[in-house]
């Protein structure tokens, strides 16, 4: 004779007691159906008021947030247009405090040098 694993028999034995410990809830007694009806519908009233109520404000808050938006984009917009471009972008300044520098030591050399006119050679 053929022996059934020990597994699946512990299985069974315990679905079968799962399902034996299962019970049927009680049928509620029907004044108390329609008093928790009553109290049911009376929450669903208040939850879908209070759901309406925090539309609106939300609907008030989405329009004052999109005028106030509107309001900030013309105030860029005339920023923009009353500040006035920059003469030279950065590249360019550099270059120009490049040159203005070099005119400097150019003439700053001229000016130490004088009016000597004699030659200087570099003795070997």
């Amino acid at each position: 004779m053929r022996s059934i694993p020990l597994s699946l028999l512990v299985t069974v034995m315990l679905t079968c007691a799962s399902v034996q410990a299962e019970e049927q809830p009680a049928q509620p007694s029907a004044p108390a159906a329609a008093v928790d009806s009553q109290v049911l519908e009376q929450r669903l009233a208040q939850s879908e008021q209070l759901r309406n109520e925090q539309e609106a404000s939300s609907a008030v808050q989405l329009q004052r947030l999109r005028q106030e938006n509107q309001r900030l984009r013309l105030q860029l917009k005339e920023s923009q247009a009353q500040a006035q471009p920059r003469l030279l972008s950065e590249e360019q300044t550099w270059f120009a405090l490049g040159a203005a520098l070099s005119l400097i030591s150019m003439l700053f050399g001229v000016l130490l040098r004088g009016s000597r006119k004699t030659r200087r050679e570099w003795i070997n």
